[in-house]
C-alpha cells in the first residue's frame, strides 16, 4: 500500500495517454512539439558525449596514472557535483555575456564594436550543453573511477606483457571491462539532463521541461501538460531500459580476485603537463571559476541581500529539506526491510516502482502530484458543499504537504538504494536470532536493523537533505503562495538580470551541496582492497 501510494504521481502521468486529447494539445502537437523533441534530443546528445569525455578521462588518468596533482584532483574532480547546472549558467552568464566584465573589457582594450569581434553565445544550446557538461561528468566520473579501480591487477599486467601502450591498454582492456558502470554514470547524467529547467529556461531553450511550463502556466491546459509529462516520461524509461540492456549485456568478472595496488603509469614532460591540465580544465570551468565569481558577488552584495527574508528563506529550505529527508528514509527503512522479510514478486515490483521517481524530472512529478491533489480538493469541497453549505478550500494543493509529498517521491530511490546495501551488510542469521527471541518484525527492525543502519540511514539523510535544496521545478509548481526556497529565489533573481544579488543564496545551496561531495570524496580512494 505505501508503494502504491509513492507510485501516484507516475500512475497519473501515464493516465493521460488514455484520456482523450484537447485543442491544446492539437495545436502544441502541430506546432511545437517537434521541436521541443528535437532540441531535447540534441541537448542529450551534447551532455552525454561531454560528460562521456571529461568523467572516463579523468578517471582513466586519475586511477592508472601518476602525474602532478593527482592525489588531489581524485577528491577535487568531484566538486562541480555540488554546483548546480543552474547556478552555473547564471554566473557564467554575467561573466561572459555581452554586458559581462569579460566582453567589456575586451571593447575597452581594444575599441572594438558590437559587430567587430565575434564572441561564443552562452545563452544558447551550445551553452547549455557545456554548462551540464561541467556540472554532471562526476557522475561518469565516480562510477568509472569505482570500476577502474576494482578491475584486477592481472587483467593490467597482461596487457603490458604484450606490449600495449596506455592509450591500448585503456581503450582495449580498461574501458571494455568498465562499460556496464559508464553506462550506468551516463545515464544518470543524462537523467539529469532531461530534468533539469532552471538551465534551459533562463537560456530560453525549447525543451520538455520549459514546454511543460509554458503549457501549464501560459496555457492554462492540465491535460496537455501532463500528456507532455508523459512524453518526457518516456524519454526517461527509454534511458533507463537501455541502461539495464547496457549493463545485462556486458557483465564481466574478474577470476584471479587480485585486487590489490599496481604500479601506474608514471607520466613524465609534457605527457604529465596533458594529465594535469585534462584533470584541471573542468575542475576550473566547473567550479573553481563559478565558485569564485559567485565569492566576489557575494561580498560586494550580501549587506543587502542577507536580510530577515533571506533568513526566512534560508530556514524554509532548510526545514524543507531535513523534513523530506527524514521522511524519505522512514519510508525506505518500511520499504527496505518489507521487501527483506516477504521477498515475492509482487513486493519488489511495488518497491521498484515506487523508486523509480529519481529518474524522474520533478516537472513530472509535480504535475503528477498536483492532478490527483487537485482532484481530490474538488470531491472533499464538493461534499462538504451538499452536506454542510461550505467551502473546504484547498487541503492538499498549494501546500507544504504537497512539497513534501513531491521531494519524497523524487528522493525515496536515493534512501532506498542506500538503505538496501546497508541491509545487506546484515547477515539474515540477525533476523533468526531476532525471531528466535520472540520478536516480531516491526520490533526486530526497531532494536536490531535500525541501530546498525545507522551509517546508512545518515548518508541517506544527508543526500536527499542536499538534493531537496537544490530542487527547483517541483518547488516552483508546487509551492504555497509566498513561499520561497533558496532554489527559488535565486531563479528569480537571476530571471531579473540580478545575477549578483542572487550569489548569497547561490553560494548557500552551494556550500550545503559540498556535505556529500566531501562524503564521496572520503570513501572514493577506499574501493579498492588492500
Amino acid at each position: 500500500m505505501t508503494a502504491l501510494v509513492f507510485s501516484l504521481p507516475i500512475l497519473t502521468i501515464l493516465s493521460s495517454f488514455i484520456e482523450p486529447s484537447g485543442e491544446n494539445w492539437e495545436h502544441l502537437k502541430d506546432s511545437v512539439l517537434s521541436e521541443y523533441i528535437y532540441n531535447s534530443l540534441l541537448l542529450t546528445s551534447g551532455v552525454g558525449v561531454g560528460a562521456l569525455v571529461l568523467g572516463v578521462s579523468t578517471a582513466w588518468l586519475t586511477t592508472m596514472c601518476k602525474f602532478p596533482g593527482k592525489k588531489l584532483f581524485v577528491w577535487l574532480l568531484l566538486l562541480p557535483m555540488a554546483m548546480p547546472a543552474y547556478i552555473v549558467a547564471y554566473t557564467y552568464t554575467g561573466m561572459f555575456d555581452y554586458a559581462g566584465p569579460v566582453q567589456t573589457a575586451i571593447r575597452s582594450w581594444t575599441g572594438w564594436g558590437l559587430r567587430d569581434y565575434y564572441f561564443p553565445q552562452i545563452r544558447s544550446l551550445g551553452g547549455a550543453i557545456a554548462m551540464l557538461s561541467l556540472v554532471l561528468y562526476p557522475y561518469v566520473y565516480l562510477l568509472a573511477r569505482t570500476a577502474f579501480l576494482q578491475q584486477s591487477v592481472g587483467v593490467i599486467e597482461v596487457s603490458r606483457s604484450l606490449n600495449c601502450s596506455p592509450w591500448q591498454s585503456f581503450y582495449w582492456v580498461g574501458l571494455p571491462l568498465a562499460r556496464p558502470a559508464v553506462a550506468a554514470g551516463l545515464s544518470l547524467a543524462l537523467m539529469e539532463t532531461l530534468a533539469d529547467y532552471g538551465t534551459v529556461a533562463y537560456f530560453g531553450l525549447k525543451v520538455f521541461t520549459t514546454g511543460i511550463f509554458r503549457t501549464w502556466f501560459g496555457l492554462g491546459d492540465y491535460s496537455a501538460a501532463s500528456r507532455m509529462a508523459a512524453m518526457l516520461l518516456l524519454f526517461v524509461f527509454i534511458l533507463i531500459i537501455i541502461e539495464r540492456v547496457s549493463r545485462n549485456k556486458a557483465k564481466f568478472h574478474n577470476t584471479s580476485g587480485n585486487l590489490a595496488h599496481y604500479s601506474e603509469y608514471s607520466l613524465k614532460g609534457l605527457k604529465a603537463y596533458g594529465a594535469f591540465s585534462v584533470c584541471a580544465i573542468p575542475l576550473f570551468l566547473g567550479f573553481l571559476l563559478p565558485a569564485t565569481q559567485l565569492l566576489v558577488w557575494a561580498l560586494e552584495t550580501w549587506r543587502e541581500m542577507m536580510d530577515d527574508r533571506f533568513f526566512e528563506i534560508a530556514r524554509n529550505s532548510i526545514v524543507l529539506g531535513f523534513s523530506a529527508a527524514l521522511v524519505s528514509v522512514i519510508v525506505a527503512l518500511f520499504l527496505g526491510y518489507g521487501k527483506r522479510i516477504i521477498p515475492e514478486k509482487i513486493m519488489i515490483i511495488s518497491v521498484r516502482t515506487a523508486s523509480i521517481g529519481y529518474a524522474l524530472p520533478g516537472t513530472v512529478i509535480a504535475v503528477g502530484v498536483i492532478i490527483p491533489f487537485a482532484w481530490f480538493d474538488r470531491k472533499i469541497d464538493s461534499l462538504m458543499s451538499s452536506y454542510f453549505g461550505i467551502s473546504s478550500g484547498l487541503i492538499l494543493s498549494g501546500t507544504i504537504f504537497a512539497i513534501m509529498f513531491a521531494y519524497v517521491v523524487r528522493f525515496l530511490a536515493v534512501s532506498l538504494q542506500t538503505v538496501e546495501s546497508g541491509l545487506e551488510k546484515i547477515k539474515p542469521s540477525m533476523d533468526d536470532a531476532a525471531r528466535s527471541l520472540g520478536y516480531r518484525p516491526r520490533e526486530a527492525l526497531m532494536k536490531v536493523h535500525i541501530p546498525l543502519l545507522k551509517s546508512s540511514s545518515l548518508t541517506a539523510l544527508m543526500i536527499v537533505f542536499v538534493d531537496v535544496m537544490k530542487e527547483l521545478p517541483a518547488t516552483l509548481i508546487l509551492r504555497p503562495f509566498d513561499f520561497n526556497t533558496l532554489a527559488v529565489r535565486t531563479f528569480e533573481l537571476a530571471s531579473d538580470e540580478r545575477l549578483a544579488d542572487s550569489s548569497t543564496s547561490a553560494l548557500a545551496i552551494v556550500l550545503a551541496g559540498l556535505l556529500p561531495v566531501i562524503y564521496l570524496s572520503q570513501t572514493i580512494s577506499k574501493t579498492r582492497l588492500k
